[in-house]
């Protein structure tokens, strides 16, 4: 468990100072041309959720979201005993993501968000971008795809033009960029209703993954 719970630190760590990093750097390199900060930042966050995954993927599931936590214990894949722990894990990973990010372009430590993301289309937006994640995590962990963390980063890649609130997908994720007054900041009076709707999103994908999954076949008669 110890490992597990480095791996989900680190990895969730890592992919908090991508985002907020990028987002810094992509904004200031852009000149004030939003569309060039998004496409940077997006194209960051994707590449690195696919080395992220690669290289935490065996240790712990490589979650690094409460969403996937829960959902994975729901169907029966881990404990509900390492829900807390992981949860823990993620949260105080992201947080430190948030603060190296912010040492590395000589920010403080924490600046709360003044980036307005609220309202129903961003609600909206973030059980649609959380559906999607989890439709694509579930089932392809479920038929075994070599292919999994590509098709992570090049969702969340795309999730991030084609949603209104650029696709956060993430409890923790939300949590964290809360503490970052930056391009990926979100305020913390808004971070609550996008939380409730990654946890909809999340609860959307698993019905539609049982749904969907094929059913076991009936045993055989004993014909005596």
């Amino acid at each position: 468990m110890k490992q597990k719970l480095a791996a989900e630190f680190l990895g969730t760590a890592f992919l908090l100072a991508v985002v907020v990093g990028s987002g810094i750097m992509g904004e200031r390199l852009a000149g004030g041309n939003s569309a060039i900060a998004l496409l940077a930042n997006s194209l960051a966050t994707g590449a690195g959720l696919i080395a992220l995954i690669c290289t935490f993927g065996p240790l712990s599931g490589a979650h690094f979201n409460p969403v996937v936590t829960l959902g994975e214990s729901v169907l029966g894949r881990q404990p509900w005993r390492a829900v807390a722990p992981y949860l823990l894990a993620q949260v105080a990973g992201a947080v430190a993501g948030v603060i190296a990010a912010h040492y590395m372009f000589d920010l403080p430590a924490v600046a709360y968000s003044r980036h307005a993301r609220g309202g129903a289309g961003q609600w909206w937006s973030e059980i649609v971008a959380t559906f999607g994640l989890m439709t694509v995590i579930l089932h392809g962990i479920r038929n075994q795809s070599p292919a999994l963390p590509y098709l992570v980063g090049a969702y969340i890649t795309a999730a991030y033009w084609f949603t209104a609130s650029t696709s956060f997908a993430n409890p923790a994720v939300t949590i964290a960029r809360s503490l970052t007054d930056t391009f990926a900041g979100i305020r913390p009076a808004d971070a609550p209703g996008f939380i409730a709707a990654q946890l909809a999103g999340g609860a959307l994908a698993l019905a539609a993954f049982r749904a969907m999954a094929p059913r076991e076949p009936p045993p055989p008669r004993n014909p005596t």
